[in-house]
């Protein structure tokens, strides 16, 4: 090898080290050559999808916006000895989505470009080639449909227009051996197209700038999270305190997109590289208990030190914890009691009549089914009586009994323990003169004897007349 060879390819394959990545470019260790992964980034609204013809597996799969890079086309080189003064470096082209067809008609061209710049290096020329001419080269456009044939091999699936190398021979035995399909299965394809272009989508947004709309700092892709579904970008600092807040809170439903009213949430992957492994196991356990709340069959065992959730059996009122083994009521949660009623605390009562009134028709059938509709229905009758006893009458001051007032005086007799006492102030009264109460003028309800009752208004209308 001449030494002007020699300088010229060791400075092309120092030019391509400081150009590419290690993932793009890779430097063989014994021979001068190597490899270069080509990734093609496809147009906005391009769309792909793969077809398979085989008897055995045949489907379409469709890649709606999901796409954006599709998966490199390899180039292995290695130069000759004469490289770049007499020989062009000898190539293979490999690919999972290019048919070996099309695979061919890049190599021709390859072979072309070495001829219009013999003398010359020309590794870039031919990655610049098939990085941004590819896909127009081949008459490649949108929608693209890449059909497996039961044979394991891809054919072209294109419109009927003119496209290069028409002439060229459809036979297996006339495509060019430096060819080369890169082609397991259709699952695996359909894999590998999906994980490429996402590992690509993320590191391109790594690389970007973005302005963080609560800190109002510009920081780079990396240190941010991409909400994919609003495409909002917000710095992983603030994200980090905004979701701590709201898990330590218990709002495990709330870790969404901080954006004014925007409804994308957070993916559990997200949250976990936000918040770390502590904060995450409460997440994940505050998210399940959730989710079992809102499941008719699933109740949790009563004892305070288990709180174990256990699944009811249809149509039954028992259920017997796993782990402690206690056997309850699914309805009022005491030891189970089999056909004897259920004693319901007013308390509960109480919680449940509000709950029941304020869900709509689904959540009145899932408390009906999972407490009883009898349970539901006098809950909410004691409690519209409750309700109506107090707007319409008071309380005995010292027997408790409710008493309504019809008509008459002020002064009130309990019709349960007989005591005398005043309807305005609650207070009770002499049993050997109530009145007393009514005629002290120190007292708080002097003259009041018939204030409120209609005689009362008579005195006023009588008054007003002298």
């Amino acid at each position: 090898m001449s030494t002007e060879d020699q300088e010229a390819q060791e400075d092309e394959l120092l030019a391509l080290a400081s150009i590419y990545s290690e993932d793009e470019f890779k430097r063989a260790d014994a021979a001068s050559g190597g490899e270069i992964q080509v990734c093609l980034e496809l147009p906005s609204n391009f769309k792909i999808s793969v077809k398979s013809n085989s008897a055995a597996d045949s489907f379409t799969e469709n890649f709606e916006n999901t796409v954006s890079f599709l998966p490199p086309i390899v180039l292995n080189f290695e130069l000759p000895p004469g490289y770049p003064s007499t020989k062009p470096p000898s190539f293979t082209l490999s690919s999972k989505w290019l048919s070996p067809r099309q695979l061919s008609l890049l190599c021709q061209h390859l072979d072309d470009l070495w001829e219009e710049n013999r003398g010359c290096v020309v590794l870039f020329p031919w990655i610049q080639f098939i990085k941004e001419e590819t896909l127009g080269y081949l008459n490649i456009k949108s929608p693209y449909e890449i059909d497996v044939s039961s044979n394991g091999l891809q054919t072209w699936m294109q419109s009927p227009e003119k496209t290069p190398g028409d002439g060229f021979s459809s036979e297996r035995g006339s495509f060019d051996r430096r060819a080369i399909q890169d082609v397991q299965s259709v699952s695996a394809l359909v894999k590998y197209i999906l994980d490429f272009s996402e590992t690509q989508q993320k590191k391109v947004f790594d690389g970007k700038p973005f302005l963080c709309n609560i800190c109002f700092m510009e920081k780079l892709g990396g240190e941010c999270t991409h909400f994919k579904d609003c495409q909002h970008v917000y710095c992983n600092n603030c994200l980090t305190d905004y979701f701590e807040i709201q898990i330590k809170d218990g709002q495990v439903h709330a870790l969404n997109c901080p954006e004014p009213k925007c409804t994308s949430v957070a993916t559990p992957a997200q949250v976990k590289d936000l918040v770390g492994e502590q904060l995450f196991s409460r997440y994940d356990r505050l998210l399940l208990q959730s989710s079992l709340d809102l499941m008719a069959d699933v109740v949790y065992c009563p004892r305070p030190s288990c709180q174990t959730p256990v699944m009811q059996e249809p149509g039954g009122t028992m259920a017997i914890c796993s782990v402690c083994q206690y056997a309850f009521c699914i309805l009022c949660k005491m030891t189970f009691h089999g056909v004897s009623p259920c004693k319901v605390t007013s308390e509960k009562l109480i919680s449940l009549r509000g709950e029941y009134l304020a869900a709509d028709e689904a959540g009145k059938k899932f408390l009906e089914k999972r407490y009883g509709k009898r349970i539901i229905q006098k809950a909410v009758e004691e409690m519209e009586s409750m309700d109506w006893l107090e707007q319409n009458s008071k309380c005995c001051p010292r027997c408790g009994t409710h008493i309504q007032k019809i008509d008459g005086c002020n002064k009130m007799t309990c019709t349960g323990c007989k005591q005398y006492f005043c309807w305005l102030c609650m207070s009770t009264l002499s049993r050997g003169n109530p009145y007393i109460h009514y005629n002290e003028s120190s007292s708080a309800c002097f003259n009041q004897l018939f204030y409120g009752t209609n005689l009362d208004q008579d005195v006023f209308d009588d008054d007003g007349e002298d």
